[in-house]
C-alpha cells in the first residue's frame, strides 16, 4: 500500500527546527513518500515548497481543528512536531485517525523538560540530583509521569488514544532533551538552549550560570535525533508496525550522553573571551530571577536537571547517533550568535572590504 506521511507544524513545525530536520531526512530517505505539510501562512508554505516541490502543503495552525482532523483522517502516518504542550491539536490529530478504517500511526515529540519538573517545584536550581530515567526497564515510570510536570498532558492524550481506539490508533512519543547542532529544514535552524545562554553571554558582557552551576541535562545533536523519527516512520511503514513498540510502550528518549550546565557555560564565556568577544571567561551565579530575565524560563532551561538514558531506539531501531558532542559545536555557536547581534561581521561583509 503506498503511505502518504502527514507532518504537522505551525512555527515549529516543518518550517521549525526540529520538524524541518525531520522532514529533510525522511523526504530525502523516501522522495516517494507523499507528504502533506501543515503551514501557518503563505510565506512559511513557500520555504517549504522551495525545498520540497512535491510536498502538498494546506494552511492553518494548531487550532485548525476541523482540518487537522480532516487531514489526520487521510493520514497512514502523522508525525507531530510542531507543539509538545498544544492539548487542542493533540485531541484533534487522534480524532482524525479515529476516523479511519485502517490503522494509523501517530509520532509526537515531547520533551525531557518534564524531568527538570521536580526541581523547578521545590525551587532549586543549579544542584546536581542522581534521578536518572530510562525508556527501557524504566518505560512505565515515563509513561506515568505526574500529571503537573510540563508536557504530561499532552503526552497522556497520545498515550491514551491507542486504549480508547484499540488496533485503529498505534502511537509513538519521542522526547528529546537538550537539544543542538544546525538543523538542515526550509527556514528555522537554531535551538533554543545553548544559543540563548550563549546570545545572553554575549549581551551582558559575562558568562554565568544558574546557582552552583552543578545540574546536569543529557543532549542529542539534531540530526541524530531524527534518525529516530526516521526509524519510527520506516517502521510504521512496514507490516504490524516493524520492529518499533506503540502505544503504552511506544516512549522513546534519544541522548547521546549528557554534560553540566556550570562546564558549558564556562566553555561559552572562554570561547567569547578568546575571540575578544567579551572581557574575561570569569562566570557570574544568577539566581532564578537573574535568569529569567534573559529569557522565559531561563533557569529552567539552564537551572535543572533533566537525566535520561535513551535504550529503546537503540535496541529496536538500532539508532546509534553519530553527531559531535554539544561541548564540541560550542565555538562555530559562539560565531553565529556574535554575528547575530551584531558583534562580527560576515565573510560577505569582509570580502566587500567594510571589515
Amino acid at each position: 500500500m503506498r503511505q502518504r506521511w502527514e507532518l504537522t507544524n505551525s512555527s515549529t513545525g516543518s518550517t521549525g527546527y526540529i520538524g524541518g530536520d525531520a522532514l529533510h531526512v525522511i523526504a530525502t530517505t523516501y522522495p516517494d513518500l507523499e507528504i502533506t505539510a501543515l503551514a501557518r501562512n503563505s510565506d512559511k508554505g513557500a520555504k517549504i515548497a522551495s525545498q520540497y516541490p512535491k510536498t502538498k502543503l494546506v494552511y492553518g495552525d494548531l487550532d485548525s481543528t476541523d482540518l487537522l482532523t480532516a487531514e489526520a483522517a487521510k493520514a497512514d502516518i502523522i508525525v507531530h512536531t510542531a507543539n509538545a504542550d498544544h492539548p487542542v491539536a493533540a485531541n484533534a490529530l487522534v480524532a482524525g485517525l479515529a476516523q479511519r478504517t485502517t490503522p494509523g500511526y501517530l509520532i509526537h515529540t515531547s520533551g525531557t523538560g518534564s524531568l527538570g519538573t521536580p526541581d523547578h517545584l521545590r525551587k532549586t536550581f543549579g544542584v546536581h540530583v542522581e534521578k536518572k530515567y530510562d525508556d527501557w526497564e524504566g518505560i512505565a515510570e515515563v509513561t506515568n509521569l505526574p500529571a503537573d510536570y510540563t508536557h504530561v498532558n499532552v503526552d497522556k492524550i497520545i498515550l491514551s488514544a491507542s486504549e480508547k481506539n484499540p488496533g485503529k490508533i498505534f502511537t509513538a512519543i519521542v522526547c528529546p532533551p537538550c537539544i543542538y547542532g544546525p538543523g538542515r529544514g526550509p527556514d528555522n535552524q537554531r535551538s533554543i538552549q545553548g544559543p540563548d545562554m550563549t546570545k545572553a553571554v554575549l549581551k551582558r558582557g559575562k558568562g554565568f550560570q544558574v546557582g552552583e552551576g552543578k545540574n546536569r541535562w543529557t543532549e542529542v545533536h539534531v540530526q541524530d535525533l531524527s534518525e529516530v523519527f526516521l526509524g519510527l516512520v520506516t517502521s510504521a511503514m512496514q507490516p504490524e508496525g516493524g520492529k518499533a513498540t506503540w502505544n503504552d510502550k511506544g516512549f522513546y528518549f534519544a541522548e547521546n550522553g549528557e554534560f553540566v550546565w556550570g562546564n558549558i557555560a564556562k566553555k561559552i564565556a572562554e570561547i567569547a573571551a578568546d575571540k575578544k568577544l567579551i572581557e574575561t571567561a570569569e562566570l557570574d551565579s544568577l539566581d532564578e530571577k537573574e535568569a529569567d530575565e534573559f529569557r522565559a524560563a531561563g533557569a529552567y532551561l539552564w537551572g535543572t536537571n533533566s537525566r535520561c538514558k535513551a535504550l529503546r531506539a537503540n535496541k529496536l531501531l538500532g539508532w546509534t547517533p553519530k553527531q559531535k558532542s554539544f561541548v564540541d559545536t560550542l565555538s562555530e555557536l559562539v560565531d553565529e550568535e556574535a554575528k547575530a547581534l551584531g558583534l562580527v561581521k560576515g565573510h560577505a561583509v569582509k570580502a566587500a572590504g567594510d571589515a
